[in-house]
């Protein structure tokens, strides 16, 4: 079959017996070796739901003492939920599923893995092998229907090949860029009797990842920093997949760099450093969208210059140098020529940057940014970020976000849906830790949250889990709250609830003349159905209590601290906030899609002005 992953990444050790010796071969079922081969790997999780072809699997699942299945109500929900586990605890996330209708649910979570580079196993049952190809009932090719979304893909028949196909699973998705496997198993060959034994060898022709980034591109990397005089640090994901946080601030601290850490980032370098400049991109801070712009060296470690950065790409940075450092050979020059490509791991890559970097120092070679820091200064200080407070008394969505992430306790994870709510997470909570902003940044998939904040309070259970949701969003997965309930999983949830489709309305309000097509949400047209004028549907509080949580409504700005305060003292059942919020709070701020990152706005109709910077 063919070979869809992309040849990058660390090479990882076969996964090894917990027994510390090769087992002795015994007679199982398919089904009791994938329990035992996933029990070998170190899954402690699985997130699915059981149906006709994968419940053999369920059967020898149920005398596991090594492996929890958590039971989610949709499989969107185990793959997110996956994906949250994979992010918080930094192990792989398992989800499963039947064949068919349930299979094809985890393709939106897949996707979504694919695009952040999430580390996920999603294990499907399949027909029996017999009947594949025969429009059989529940058969779907999810092989083939996930092949463009996946690192790789494995169709199992034959029960003896499970042990070596879960060990490379785990072994390609957790090395070299992360990212979602799917192994597809045939329900004959999870009846079949097998020989089990561990560990498998493992026959990966074609993938090896590489990791130690290359001496000479490293040194010209160097000598471009010590001698720029408008270098920007771009930061993204990849360095905190690859656990590349201290490397990165011995690096900034070393050169005296500004940092901008991409919407994948955040927490990588922390928010409160005084060289921080925030997010770049369509709504990031004008600080960190104009010091890309003006750079004239960009080091790029693990980002992938994508349209939510870039804006119009041909006006991006223009006068920039570029570094580019990315475990994945594919990212590099994809969208942006790179004067100094480097492929690695990026702890790696920073790592000997640092010491290129110190041994130009010692030569004498040191970037002077005395001018630039000026410039950046002066635009931060003139364009901060920030929020006016509705007019007509009612809750300002931005300070409801703001005060959640102040009086969260410390190590609180937050995750976010998509939408403005998300933005103003990443806005207006500070990350200085990694692993405590979770996100669906590529895909952007509404109605991540919830369920991706569940696989992270499963993984971590002493913490405390914030999803900040859209009631769009929301409407979306609210389903796992029951999961949350019936599993001892208490997340505390707030709906910042405007009404509407928040970001969607926010464009029609820009771009088409605040004609609100099909964005209310919380009625139905007037002419429908009249009765339903002025009422909210559904009723959040109601809903939540229905599904086993707490629930408060939160309207009144003076009620605002002892509601948050309320809910972080509950911990024994999942909490839901309704803060009813203005509907007309917009995110700020903003470069319009298509267009150049020189014409961001700060505010409605303000356009910074830059002046002319010294160096220009």
């Amino acid at each position: 079959m063919p070979m869809t992953e992309q040849a990058t990444g660390a090479p990882h050790p076969q996964p090894r017996p917990r027994s510390g010796g090769q087992s002795a071969p015994e007679q199982v079922t398919g089904a009791q070796s994938l329990i035992r081969s996933l029990e070998e790997v170190g899954a402690d999780t699985v997130f699915g739901i059981p149906g006709g072809c994968i419940l053999p699997a369920y059967d020898p699942l149920m005398d596991s003492t090594r492996v929890r299945h958590v039971l989610v109500r949709h499989e969107q929900g185990a793959g997110h939920a996956a994906e949250g586990y994979a992010l918080a605890t930094g192990k792989v996330g398992v989800c499963m599923a039947t064949s068919g209708p349930g299979a094809t649910n985890l393709v939106t979570p897949i996707a979504d893995a694919h695009m952040d580079s999430v580390p996920l196993v999603a294990i499907t049952g399949q027909v029996a092998s017999k009947a594949i190809g025969t429009d059989a009932f529940q058969e779907a090719d999810i092989v083939g229907i996930t092949m463009p979304i996946t690192k790789h893909n494995w169709l199992v028949t034959n029960a003896d090949d499970i042990p070596r196909v879960i060990a490379q699973a785990f072994h390609v998705a957790s090395t070299g860029r992360p990212g979602p496997v799917l192994v597809d198993i045939a329900k004959d060959a999870l009846q079949a009797r097998t020989t089990f034994s561990w560990p498998p060898v493992m026959d990966l022709p074609g993938y090896r990842p590489v990791t130690k980034p290359h001496a000479k591109q490293i040194r010209e990397a160097a000598k471009l920093v010590t001698a720029a005089r408008r270098p920007v640090l771009y930061v993204g994901g990849g360095v905190l997949k690859a656990g590349a946080t201290a490397e990165l601030k011995v690096l900034a601290e070393l050169t005296g760099a500004p940092v901008t850490t991409t919407l994948m980032a955040l927490g990588a370098f922390p928010d409160t450093h005084p060289q921080h400049l925030g997010m770049p991109g369509m709504h990031g801070s004008v600080a960190a969208v104009t010091a890309l712009q003006k750079a004239d060296l960009i080091v790029a470690l693990g980002a992938r210059f994508d349209d939510r950065v870039t804006g119009r790409l041909d006006s991006f940075a223009p006068h920039a140098k570029i570094v580019h450092a990315d475990i994945d050979p594919a990212e590099i020059g994809k969208n942006r020529a790179a004067d100094v490509p480097i492929v690695g791991d990026a702890r790696e890559v920073i790592a000997d940057l640092v010491q290129a970097v110190q041994k130009e120092h010692s030569e004498g070679q040191r970037g002077d940014y005395e001018a630039w820091w000026k410039d950046l200064n002066r635009w931060r200080e003139t364009y901060p970020l920030g929020y006016d407070q509705p007019e007509d008394g009612s809750l300002s969505p931005q300070q409801v976000i703001e005060r959640i992430g102040q009086l969260a306790p410390e190590g609180t994870i937050f995750t976010a849906g998509v939408g403005q709510h998300q933005m103003w997470a990443a806005h207006f909570i500070q990350y200085d830790k990694p692993a405590t902003w979770l996100n669906s940044g590529g895909a952007g998939t509404m109605g991540y949250a919830v369920p991706a904040a569940m696989g992270a309070k499963a993984g971590e259970p002493d913490r405390t889990v914030w999803a900040i949701d859209g009631d769009g969003c929301f409407q979306m997965t609210n389903q796992e709250l029951t999961t949350c309930a019936l599993n001892n999983i208490p997340i505390k949830v707030a709906v910042i609830n405007n009404g509407a489709l928040g970001m969607v309305r926010q464009w029609q309000t820009l771009f088409y003349n605040q004609r609100y097509s099909n964005t209310v949400l919380h009625s139905g047209p007037d002419d429908v159905n009249p009765a339903a004028r002025g009422t909210r549907v559904p009723d959040f509080v109601k809903l939540a209590e229905a599904m086993g949580c707490y629930a408060i409504r939160c309207e009144d700005p003076a009620d605002l601290d002892k509601v948050i305060e309320e809910a972080n003292s509950i911990n024994d059942r999942p909490v839901v906030v309704d803060f009813i919020v203005h509907e007309d709070a917009m995110v700020w701020p903003m470069v319009a899609a298509g267009t150049s990152n020189d014409t961001i706005m700060a505010a409605r109709d303000v356009r910074p002005d830059f002046g002319d910077s010294e160096d220009d």
